[in-house]
């Protein structure tokens, strides 16, 4: 599968991302797993407004990239996730949406506070 052009676009695509209950106590894990300086850089970067948290903006990609959310995962392949850059990859369509409890939008109704 050909992959998306992520380089270069310093996050403006990522977020905010809806993210269910389930993804929220993944994501957590991998925080707490993180080596503390790693966590601190990621935390303390200054971001677009919207873009999500847990974007690296200083390696310009996700800083959580082994856990993202689903959304993520299905961003730029799906009709109703299309990538600006490459909008010929969106070839798939959402049937239906996950059904998991919804816990929020990263960004807006989760910052870092809630993963520490």
């Amino acid at each position: 599968m050909e992959t998306l052009p992520c380089q270069g676009c310093k996050g403006l695509c990522c977020g905010p991302v809806s993210v269910s209950e389930r993804e929220v106590k993944i994501i957590k894990k991998k925080i707490k797993s993180m080596p503390i300086k790693l966590r601190s850089e990621l935390e303390n970067q200054k971001r677009y407004y919207g873009t999500c948290i847990f974007y690296d903006l200083n390696k310009d990609r996700c800083g959580i990239h082994s856990v993202r959310p689903d959304v993520c995962r299905k961003f730029g392949y799906y009709k109703e996730l299309v990538c600006f850059r490459k909008p010929e990859l969106a070839t798939k369509s959402l049937n239906q949406f996950s059904k998991e409890k919804h816990a929020g939008m990263l960004t807006l109704d989760l910052t870092w506070d809630d993963f520490r």
